[in-house]
């Protein structure tokens, strides 16, 4: 979450509005308290958590598919009889 100042938010009004509207919230302050937020409006169609979704990708948290499904590997098979459940108890007998 973004600050600015008073002033500041007079001076560069139409960026702030642009970082907003890319789904940013601005904390505006007078003498370092804040007194008031600009937050995207909601909108009904989902405009809103497209930008959230804009936002998290510009951030690199996540990364949109391109609509093609993707196809799992075949699941493992365990080798002479191993069994996952009766590993998972020896661990948990031994501590581990």
């Amino acid at each position: 979450m973004k600050t600015a100042s008073i002033s500041q938010t007079k001076n560069q009004l139409s960026a702030l509005i642009d970082q907003v509207r890319q789904g940013e919230t601005i904390v505006i302050t007078d003498h370092d308290r804040p007194v008031a937020k600009l937050v995207p409006a909601q909108a009904e169609n989902g405009e809103e958590a497209a930008g959230a979704l804009a936002q998290l990708e510009r951030k690199g948290i996540i990364r949109r598919g391109n609509g093609e499904a993707h196809r799992l590997a075949p699941p493992l098979k365990a080798r002479g009889g191993a069994s996952a459940l009766a590993a998972l108890i020896k661990d948990r007998e031994q501590g581990r």
